[in-house]
Formats: C-alpha cells, structure tokens, sequence
C-alpha cells in the first residue's frame, strides 16, 4: 500500500491557477517551521485566540511539529482538523486549516489560516480561503463555515468580506492579558463568491469514506 491509501487524507490535493494545497506531512514541516520563524505577524498584535507564537523562538520549532503530529493522531469522523500546506507557483507560503466536530451531522466547522508576512498583501489569502471553501462545499457537502477574526485584524475580516461572509455576532476573549473581541462571521453555499479561478480537487472520495461523509 502506499500512504494516501493507508491515510486517505494525504490523498487529497487542491488547485486554483498556482495555488496549490495538500494536508500537511512530515517533509512539509521544516519548510513551515522556517516560514514561522520569519515572521507571521507584528509582533506587537496578535491574530490567533491561542497564541501560539507567544513563545521562546528556540522552542516554538517542536511546539509547531508537535501540535501538527497531535492534529494528525486525533483525526477521526467524530472530531477532525485537516491543516493544508499551501504553496504559490511551487513555494511555501502558510497553512489553511478546517476544524469540525461531528461534521457528518452538524456539516458546519471553522476555517483558519496563516500567511508568513513577506506574503501578505498579495491576494494569498484569499485565494486559499476560496479553495477551502469550494472543497467543503462541492467535496464534503458543508452547509455552512464558520471563521472570526480579532477586531484589530482588518486584512482578515477583507478576506473574509471578498469571500462572502456575514456577521455572526461578537466573542470576548482574554489576549495577553486583555480583552480582545472577535467578529464571528459565518459563510452559506448562496454567498459564497467563487473567484474567477475554478478549484479543482483530487482525492475527495476516499476522504469522504474515511471522515463517513455522505455528499
């Protein structure tokens, strides 16, 4: 056998023009390790409700494989996250994830993502945020995305915007010893805005049979 038959996730690949996406594997990770370590955001805000990057440079290589080996050893139907690699003309740029739990019931889940800084401010984004898109809607039959995005993060919330999101209500969390609040947006199959690149999937079925998804 060969591993996308052993772990039907690794057989799955997303295209739009020269984007390209694949469910994270071992030989991704140092080239994402070094993405992190350049630099994802100013270092004086922090985007992610867990701040992850919030470390000792010298420890965050390990804290960041560690996290994507515990990502692959829970997936299962009942609770998944799949973290995509995501690559523009053949480089690494970022990660575009989906987390869903129960999702052959409930067919709703929240995307994230990150974009290394020297990538921002290039559509990057929201392209891989269209891709996920398409790939839940068309591949596992979503009904609805979920997302957020801190109210201090403006390119989040435009891509959420260009990519038809709506506001879903507010959230106050603790950030760095503060409250920060988080715009809750959430995306229906009829506004969604595709883009004017077609996604084009591989390896749909046999994850679907995997995470007991029904089209």
């Amino acid at each position: 056998m060969i591993m996308e038959e052993i772990w039907p996730p690794y057989a799955v690949t997303i295209t739009s023009g020269e984007l390209s996406m694949r469910v994270v594997r071992d030989d991704d990770l140092p080239e994402l390790v070094d993405l992190v370590l350049s630099g994802i955001h100013d270092p004086d805000r922090m985007p992610f409700s867990f701040p992850w990057t919030d470390v000792d440079p010298a420890e965050l290589p390990a804290n960041f494989v560690r996290y994507h080996w515990q990502v692959r050893s829970q997936l299962s139907p009942a609770r998944f996250s799949l973290e995509f690699a995501v690559r523009q003309a053949g480089e690494m740029v970022g990660i575009q994830g989906f987390s869903a739990q129960d999702f052959a019931v409930t067919r709703t889940g929240e995307t994230g993502s990150w974009l290394a800084r020297r990538f921002h401010g290039r559509g990057i984004g929201t392209r891989m945020r269209r891709a996920i898109c398409a790939f839940l809607f068309d591949e596992l039959g979503a009904t609805e995305i979920t997302s957020g995005a801190f109210t201090d993060n403006p390119a989040s919330k435009a891509v959420s915007r260009k990519v038809g999101y709506r506001p879903n209500g507010t959230q106050r969390l603790a950030r760095r010893g503060t409250v920060g609040v988080i715009e809750r947006l959430v995306l229906a199959p009829e506004d969604f805005v595709r883009g004017d690149e077609p996604v084009q999937v591989t390896g749909a079925r046999p994850l679907r049979s995997f995470l007991k998804v029904d089209r």
